[in-house]
């Protein structure tokens, strides 16, 4: 499977990111001394399950790194043309993929046990889209005050993931559903809105669960699709405020301090070197007393017999 990486959005001025990053793209703002997509590469460097790694929005001139074969296109412009871009650079390396993992640049603080958690969960059906969902209490208990978003459900209160798997169909089907929903990914309404007066009512109403919300816009759109409900939390923290740029760069840094001890400590101690002992020389065996004592008692001397006359 494919990696998708988006990487083509540039904070305006009047966007709270602008002052980090002065008209330079979003993705490549420092974070822990390297740049945030950077960090969501090291992680799918070592994935098992992804072949290709295709960044779209930025150049081989950012010099950036990645274990699986890199590949670059440039910014078409909106996220849905750069989603499809990528999807048919996929497809263009190798043309019997189906599915493609999105992932977005601005989420460092990602794994590759969790790239590997989630390939593995959702290739255990056959869906078109696999959309990740956060915990409100998962969130909160990983990166307290991180203010997320969160859609309120019947049963839990969820914030959206930032790694996605969609089938390669996907890049051709519902494109204006699709455009709709991405433009207004961080209004849990408004998307709503989008799938129907009904599907609000039922957001706004609170009566719908999370699996009601995922049959009805499966049947909206006409696809089959799938929750995927994550027990991390960093998946779905992505950096779109100051304070969670901040809140990033400090975990991040602990993190790596964190690290050179942890390895240390698995290192299991060099055991002693054990001492030489000497060999011992062989000890002739003792002789029986009673030997000994006739090897030290002289032989009387027997005295000649007088001869007769």
């Amino acid at each position: 499977m494919d990696a998708v990486v988006t990487a083509g959005g540039i904070p305006q001025p009047d966007e709270p990111l602008y002052a980090y990053t002065q008209g330079d793209s979003k993705a490549m703002v420092d974070v822990a001394g390297k740049p945030m997509i950077q960090w969501v590469l090291d992680a799918l460097s070592s994935a098992k399950d992804v072949d290709n790694v295709i960044i779209t929005g930025l150049s081989p001139k950012s010099n950036l790194k990645c274990k699986k074969p890199l590949h670059y296109l440039s910014n078409q412009g909106k996220m849905l043309e750069n989603l499809i871009a990528g999807i048919n650079k996929s497809l263009e390396l190798n043309p019997k993929n189906k599915h493609v993992l999105l992932v977005s640049s601005d989420i460092p603080a990602l794994k590759t046990e969790m790239v590997d958690w989630l390939i593995n969960t959702c290739m255990q059906t056959s869906d078109d889209i696999y959309y990740g969902v956060c915990p409100r209490e998962v969130m909160e208990m990983r990166y307290p005050g991180s203010k997320r978003t969160y859609t309120k459900l019947k049963d839990m209160e969820v914030c959206g993931a930032d790694i996605n798997i969609v089938h390669v169909r996907m890049a051709s089907v519902h494109l204006d559903v699709w455009e709709a929903l991405i433009a207004n990914r961080k209004n849990p309404v408004a998307q709503a809105r989008v799938m129907g007066l009904d599907t609000l009512y039922l957001l706004l109403t609170r009566q719908a669960t999370l699996q009601d919300f995922v049959e009805r816009v499966s049947k909206r759109i006409g696809i089959k699709g799938r929750a995927i409900v994550w027990p991390y939390a960093e998946p779905c923290m992505d950096v779109d405020k100051p304070h969670q740029l901040e809140m990033m760069r400090a975990d991040l840094v602990k993190q790596t301090k964190l690290a050179p001890r942890k390895a240390s400590a698995k290192k299991p101690a060099a055991s002693p070197k054990k001492k030489k002992t000497p060999a011992k020389k062989p000890v002739a065996p003792a002789k029986k007393k009673a030997s000994a004592k006739k090897a030290a008692t002289p032989k009387k001397a027997v005295k000649p017999k007088a001869k007769k006359k």
